[in-house]
């Protein structure tokens, strides 16, 4: 009776934390091949959050052990519903000085949050597009890298930004 009592709070404390509301507005990833080619663009379609509160946007990555560089360099294109092009060209540690790689995770799969915009309205109502395409270089190296080796995921997510009270 005791045992049954416990597992019934169990299962009330599990659902209530699951059910509560989430801040994520979009969290999507999409998996990247064996090697990720510089021509391959990874893209999200999200419709509108509301027009009024702001968001952050954040682009997700899983990556393996296989990744050799300590920073990742990235373009980002934000397409909006009326036509308008923010394209963007991002850097990104991901390596500390001694080559350890960050993330989260404690397995050879780490997961990095990597900010993209900050208090961000989305002000045209209608569907958005991000694309994602690695654009890394080796040092002295015109070409980019062709097949970027390590990222296994790439995701992208949107926040509504918290309001301290």
């Amino acid at each position: 009776m005791l045992k049954n009592r416990v597992l019934l709070l169990g299962l009330c404390v599990f659902f209530t934390l699951v059910s509560c509301d989430s801040q994520y507005y979009f969290d999507e990833y999409k998996a990247v091949p064996k090697k990720w080619h510089k021509d391959s663009i990874v893209s999200f379609k999200i419709n509108t959050p509301d027009s009024i509160s702001p968001y952050d946007l954040f682009i997700n990555l899983r990556n393996t052990n296989a990744y050799k560089y300590n920073n990742l360099f990235l373009i980002v294109e934000m397409q909006f519903p009326h036509g308008k092009r923010v394209k963007d060209t991002l850097e990104y540690r991901m390596a500390d000085p001694s080559g350890k790689l960050l993330g989260a995770g404690y397995s050879d799969i780490k997961e990095n949050k990597l900010w993209y915009k900050e208090q961000v309205i989305f002000s045209e109502s209608g569907e958005y597009e991000v694309k994602i395409q690695q654009a890394m270089r080796e040092n002295g190296m015109v070409n980019g890298v062709e097949a970027l080796e390590g990222i296994t995921d790439v995701g992208f997510s949107i926040e509504k930004k918290q309001v301290k009270k």
